[in-house]
């Protein structure tokens, strides 16, 4: 518990360092007004010297009552009404079972076990991502392949996915599994990569984890895998603080993860255990926030989206500097407006320039995910390789995307990059 303090010293960073559930007691709080507006509107309370983040959480309108019911009740452990409030509503967002758990790293890991993955197996798996898709792969013991991606979503090429099942099934070694995600909310290929996982008879895991509120072809992400995974980390699209989701058609799946992740507890009276399991529940606190979060998801993906068509309108005079568009039937959540910087046709700035420019001014940005194939934990993993990821990687750049910039953070981080552009181009 942080230590008591005047609520005007709880600024939009310090919601960033600690889990909203982290508040003081309600007894101290004296200025509803105030903490309500800091909670649900941080950066109306900032002012423009400070740091503009890449994607903070943003609170709606019924979380704090949420939170309130639960401790008022105390429910505050792994179970509750409001967890199993929170599945009820991602089911019919998503229309399919899903279970809340602890992350989206967990939800991958339960996957995995789900399809059967153990030591000495193959796994496929897109390089192109956060080590939270690969990670769980070493955590059965198995090995990740790694696939390259495509140009048009940035996610698994199914082409190249062929190929690999392919060339290992030469080798004796039928992959157990195939992961993809849909990368900064732009769904991938998943007719492709389906036709693909069901010719070979492959257990097929989505990584939704920052799609929530996108779709493919009229249908939502995280309802396209045998089973699939959604993240609701603080820098997500919504956020619980911490947790995730598992979804799957097969309602059996379902709840053999929920069973495994409440440490595979038996049923009866004292505990017994069968099999190993994991403490990966999500907790009724968490889940507070959660059902608060989705009833403002639909507005969420519109600010974003929002977020994305300005810095592209802005930018669009630059020839050097490309977005990632929409194909037909896939509409993204635009969790993270991302952009790739051409040396070449940019007067010679680079992705680099641009982010130490806006790292001066208080504006967080990040390079694109350092794909798997190239990290130093991965050497020795199988790789199918086009070089998409690596020019991506070396280009690409994501800008500051909340839902709650306002229009003021937003024309400062386009000055920024101004700046660096129509300075090279006049000297």
């Amino acid at each position: 518990m942080p230590p008591k303090r005047s609520l005007h010293a709880f600024s939009s960073t310090f919601w960033l360092m600690y889990p909203v559930f982290f508040l003081p007691p309600f007894k101290t709080i004296t200025n509803f007004d105030l903490f309500f507006e800091i909670i649900r509107f941080p950066t109306r309370m900032s002012n423009p010297s400070e740091k503009i983040w890449l994607s903070s959480p943003h609170m709606g309108a019924n979380e704090l009552d949420y939170i309130k019911e639960a401790f008022d009740s105390n429910w505050i452990a792994p179970v509750g009404p409001h967890v199993n409030a929170f599945e009820g509503a991602l089911q019919r967002l998503v229309g399919v079972p899903a279970a809340a758990i602890s992350s989206g790293t967990a939800g991958v890991h339960l996957a995995l076990i789900i399809a059967g993955v153990e030591r000495g197996d193959e796994v496929i798996c897109q390089s192109f991502t956060f080590c939270g898709t690969s990670n769980p792969i070493l955590y059965q013991g198995a090995m990740p392949v790694f696939v390259d991606s495509e140009p048009d979503t940035w996610n698994m090429n199914p082409v190249l996915l062929e190929e690999a099942i392919v060339d290992r099934l030469k080798k004796g070694k039928k992959p157990k599994a195939i992961i993809y995600v849909h990368l900064y909310g732009m769904p991938a290929k998943g007719d492709e990569i389906r036709q693909v996982a069901d010719k070979y008879n492959i257990f097929l895991i989505e990584d939704a984890a920052e799609a929530l509120g996108a779709t493919y072809k009229g249908r939502p992400a995280g309802s396209l895998g045998d089973v699939s995974v959604l993240s609701f980390n603080g820098n997500k699209i919504i956020t619980t603080s911490g947790g995730g989701a598992l979804l799957s058609p097969q309602k059996k799946w379902v709840e053999k993860a929920t069973y495994l992740a409440t440490q595979a507890r038996q049923p009866a009276a004292h505990y017994e255990h069968t099999e190993v399991g994991y403490n990966y529940r999500m907790s009724n606190i968490c889940a507070s926030i959660g059902r608060g979060q989705l009833e403002v998801l639909e507005e969420r993906v519109q600010q974003r989206r929002a977020n994305y068509d300005f810095y592209k309108e802005e930018l669009s005079g630059y020839g050097g500097v490309s977005f990632l568009s929409e194909l037909p039937g896939h509409f993204s959540n635009r969790w993270l407006t991302t952009i790739l910087v051409n040396p070449e046709k940019a007067g010679k700035v680079t992705r680099e320039d641009i982010r130490l420019a806006l790292e001066k001014q208080n504006i967080e940005c990040r390079p694109t995910w350092k794909p798997m194939h190239m990290q130093p934990v991965y050497n020795e993993a199988p790789k199918y390789l086009n070089g998409v990821s690596e020019r991506i990687f070396k280009e690409g750049l994501c800008l500051p995307s909340g839902s709650n910039l306002s229009l003021q953070q937003k024309q400062k981080v386009i000055g920024a990059i101004h700046g660096v552009l129509k300075q090279t181009s006049n000297g």
